[in-house]
């Protein structure tokens, strides 16, 4: 998100578009909102307005494949859906007052003030005209008039009878269905139900039992009929729905056993029928046409004139020539509630009384409305109908709903409904660019950056024409986080652009460096945007965002030292990461400081690895110039310690600083150091130690200087550690100083017992105790003389039994020679060392004893070219016979051997120098052995 100081709508004050302060503030009016219509008009085209030049209409019919208008010269039109003439039928000599198709629309008729009633064929020849010699006000035909030879209709007028005309075999029977109630003004057939209107009011007939169903009385004060016509319409087979004067009435016929006032008629139970009127309401304007619409109706109301400011309902006619009202058309509820009003602008509206206008509409039987819309192609047809105009009326669709939606300023609602699928696919694009236009003009910058996603998807034309039109108005920031970097990708110079436009923005420094991050680098060049920043480095509208966001840029552009020195000002930790993966050591000579202060953890093993590159002078150097707000003599001995640690040597130079750093920073590691440390001056670390109060590096600096005696006074007076006074001593070396110890410890009693318990080993504790003064009382002194008496007892115990052991051990170990003394070796010719040789090969137990034959071999060789057997004292090497050679060293021919000792047997005393020592004392007993001649001689 952009930072706090950005316009929740865009960028302050960066508008181009110039403002009007001077503008006059208007005062807002409250108006209602304007109800959405549910119809539209369009005026009939064609051939209509050519026929309505020299003529008027006086009525009309419709079919579901045409259109039938009557005019006042008596000529009956039929046109298509589009106003164009098909047909035309000069059927009478005067005003058409009523039309009427059968339900498959094959029939027309119409019935005229000539007092005639013709019926023509849409199709073929076929027309029959009947005469009546009285005005013919209304008409309806058969609903099955083309299935049925019975060619019926029912037609009424001025005469006041309704007539039934039938086909019979001997001609057209003419039957009167009702008279007496004054002239027939409306008739409509629907199944087997005739309704019409007289003076008295609407009649239902039953056209299967032949009997009247019910009579709806005229409502009182209704202007006279021949002013005012009633209008009846069946909304399907069992409404009747009754416009009269300002009264609406909505019938439905019922079926049911029971006749009225519960007396059982004569007509069968199954179908008798009877009437309930199931809506009724009055209006304030006259009702010049009523038609069903969904679960609701639709009325074209004339709105009567104003008289004292109230409306005249006693006339119909305007009290001034030109002074009507347009008719309307208005939509209401069974109860009277108005849904949308539309005024409608006919020609020549002003002249017209009620009776002038007509509303007819395209038969449909409503199944398929619900929920307020109709299924596609299903949709209701209304034709208003005036003297010199035919309007059509239709529900609104769709894309009327967006229209009418982006027309009155709901572009919000206008994108919701296209995307929920309302209208063609191709509104999204003008939806969506009327949509952002809108937000423009309000300023809403924020709001169009946000839907430019949604509404500009993958036209890179589209997504660059509105970047540079945000560049323009200074607003392009809001849109930068919302453009797309691939599907679609924009040109170089859109990105270039939108990052230039962050970058001198303060405001949106955090967006132009996660910007950098996120984009990938191959869509745009890094360099116009460096250039852009470069110049505001030392300006104050360099923010740290900024200097990060630079960073990142010459990292893109390959520019890691200039890259680095941001990094470090900035005291980012991943400084070091970022030097290892570059190998930019060279570039850290003058950033010690910075990299200490960052992370002395990291910076310090980084320093002392590449202390090639740079020296510990030049550190050292730098740290000691810091400023001390940085804590430079801490991460001095950071430095050096580690330093010390990697190689003694390396900061030889600086080692007398280090005894004043580990005194202050570390002194539990000032000990250690002096010890490892040869490169110090030993005055200046004793002055650091005396005026640090360290009192065994003090103790270690004495005895280095050769001050023993003062070091041990420093022991026992201020360490009072007799332990350590001793180990000291001991090291020393020196009898004068265990006297000094002594005659110290002297003057503490506590010291002496001390002493006493920690020179075992070391001194007599007699001479200590004879040195003691008489009268020194020593606390504790029979407990440490009874130890030191245990202890010496249990000393002495110990020696004595490590003398015995040793002892043993002695005695066993000569022994354990003298007899390996006794044994012989023998050694075999050349010819018996092939046997041999050949045997050891194919034996695996020879072969593990290998290696005592080797040294066999070896000795024997040896004997031969210089030894003499001591029997025959001739020389090995003459006679080609085995040798035998004892421990003892004497040597013998293995034959002369065999001379004075019958019980030699060669195999037998074949030895190994390796065997076991016990192998003597677990040899058979019935074994004999050969021992040395001269030897056991001599023992004898």
């Amino acid at each position: 998100m952009a930072s706090d100081h950005a316009s929740e709508n865009g960028v302050d004050g960066d508008d181009e578009r110039e403002e009007d302060d001077d503008e006059e503030e208007v005062e807002e009016e409250a108006v209602e909102e304007e109800e959405e219509p549910r119809l539209k008009y369009q005026r009939m085209g064609g051939s209509l307005s050519s026929l309505l030049s020299t003529d008027a209409a006086a009525s009309i019919a419709i079919a579901e494949r045409m259109i039938a208008l009557g005019t006042h010269d008596g000529t009956v039109h039929i046109l298509d859906f589009q106003g164009n003439q098909v047909k035309e039928f000069s059927s009478h000599s005067a005003t058409v007052n009523d039309i009427c198709f059968d339900a498959e629309g094959e029939y027309v008729s119409s019935c005229s003030d000539d007092g005639s009633v013709v019926i023509n064929s849409l199709f073929t020849d076929e027309r029959m005209k009947f005469e009546y010699h009285r005005p013919m006000k209304s008409i309806a035909l058969d609903p099955d008039y083309s299935r049925k030879s019975t060619r019926r209709f029912v037609a009424g007028g001025l005469a006041g009878q309704l007539f039934l005309n039938s086909k019979t075999w001997l001609g057209y029977n003419k039957q009167v269905l009702h008279d007496g109630e004054g002239p027939i003004h409306a008739v409509k057939w629907r199944t087997c139900l005739i309704a019409w209107a007289n003076d008295a009011g609407v009649k239902v007939y039953d056209m299967v039992n032949n009997v009247r169903v019910t009579f709806i009385e005229r409502p009182r004060g209704s202007p006279r009929p021949e002013l005012l016509l009633p209008h009846l319409v069946w909304q399907d087979d069992t409404l009747l729905v009754i416009g009269w004067g300002t009264s609406v009435k909505v019938a439905a016929i019922r079926t049911n056993s029971l006749g009225v006032n519960g007396i059982q008629k004569s007509i069968p139970t199954s179908s008798a029928k009877y009437v309930d009127i199931v809506a009724s309401f009055q209006t304030t304007y006259y009702i010049s046409g009523i038609a069903p619409f969904g679960d609701a109706l639709v009325v074209l109301a004339y709105i009567p004139e104003k008289v004292n400011g109230e409306k005249d309902f006693s006339s119909t006619m305007p009290s001034r020539q030109g002074t009507a009202q347009r008719p309307e058309v208005r939509i209401v509820t069974w109860k009277n509630e108005e849904l949308t009003t539309d005024a409608l602008p006919v020609h020549g509206f002003e002249h017209y009384k009620a009776k002038d206008y007509a509303l007819a509409h395209a038969p449909f039987t409503g199944s398929s409305y619900a929920g307020g819309q109709w299924a596609a192609g299903d949709e209701p047809l209304y034709y208003i109908v005036s003297p010199k105009d035919v309007v059509i009326a239709r529900p609104r669709d769709a894309e009327d709903h967006i229209a009418w939606l982006l027309q009155h300023g709901f572009h919000e609602k206008a994108l919701a409904a296209v995307e929920a699928g309302q209208g063609r696919n191709e509104l999204l694009d003008e939806v969506g660019s009327r949509y952002l236009d809108h937000l423009i003009v309000e300023r809403k910058y924020a709001e169009a950056a946000c839907l430019c996603p949604k509404l500009l998807r993958g036209s890179a034309s589209a997504w660059e024409r509105w970047v540079f039109h945000f560049a323009h108005l200074r607003q392009l920031p809001v849109l930068v986080t919302y453009m797309p970097t691939e599907n679609p990708r924009l040109s170089d110079t859109a990105y270039e652009v939108a990052l230039v436009a962050l970058a001198t923005n303060p405001a949106f420094h955090n967006v132009l460096l996660s910007t950098v991050r996120s984009w990938p680098p191959t869509i745009y060049s890094s360099l116009p945007v460096i250039s852009a920043i470069e110049p505001q480095i030392s300006t104050s509208s360099m923010t740290d965002l900024l200097k990060e966001a630079l960073a990142e840029l010459y990292v893109i552009n390959n520019q890691y030292e200039k890259a680095l020195a941001l990094y470090a000002d900035l005291m980012k930790s991943e400084i070091f990461d970022f030097i290892e993966k570059n190998n930019l050591h060279d570039a850290i000579h003058e950033k010690v400081v910075q990299l200490m202060m960052l992370d002395s953890k990291k910076a310090v093993p980084l320093l002392i690895h590449h202390r090639d590159n740079i020296p510990p002078s030049e550190v050292v150097e730098q740290l000691l110039s810091a400023h001390k707000n940085c804590n430079a003599k801490y991460f001095l001995h950071l430095y050096l310690h580690s330093l010390f640690e990697v190689d003694v040597n390396a900061g030889k130079e600086y080692h007398d600083l280090q005894v004043e750093l580990y005194a202050d920073y570390e002194p539990r590691m000032l000990l250690t150091f002096l010890r490892l440390s040869q490169h110090y001056k030993l005055d200046k670390a004793y002055d650091v130690c005396v005026r640090k109060g360290l009192l065994r590096e003090q103790v270690f600096i004495l005895g280095r200087m050769g001050n023993a005696k003062r070091a041990l006074a420093v022991m026992i007076d201020k360490l009072e550690d007799i332990e350590e006074a001793v180990e000291f001593v001991s090291m020393q070396q020196d009898d004068e100083l265990w006297q000094e110890l002594i005659k110290q410890c002297l003057r503490k009693p506590e010291m002496v017992g001390m002493l006493l318990e920690h020179t075992v080993g070391n001194l007599d504790p007699l001479y200590i105790v004879t040195m003691v003064p008489d009268g020194l009382k020593v606390p504790r002194l029979r407990d440490r003389l009874v130890k030191i008496i245990t202890d010496y007892r249990t000393e002495t115990s110990l020696r004595k039994g490590c003398n015995e052991i040793l002892k043993t051990d002695c005695v066993n170990l000569l022994i354990k020679y003298y007899k390996e003394a006794q044994r012989a070796v023998c050694m075999g010719s050349t010819e018996e060392e092939k046997h041999s040789k050949a045997a050891e090969s194919s034996s695996t137990l020879e072969s593990q004893r290998g290696s005592s034959n080797a040294g066999s071999i070896e000795l024997k060789s040896r004997i031969r070219g210089s030894g003499r057997c001591c029997l025959c004292f001739d020389p090995f090497s003459i006679q080609n016979v085995s040798v035998v050679v004892f421990f003892c060293c004497h040597a013998y021919h293995a034959t002369c051997l065999a001379g004075s000792s019958d019980s030699f047997n060669m195999g037998t005393y074949v030895t190994n120098s390796d065997d076991k020592d016990d192998d003597d004392e677990d040899a058979p007993a019935g074994g004999s052995q050969v021992r040395c001649v001269l030897c056991t001689t001599a023992a004898g």
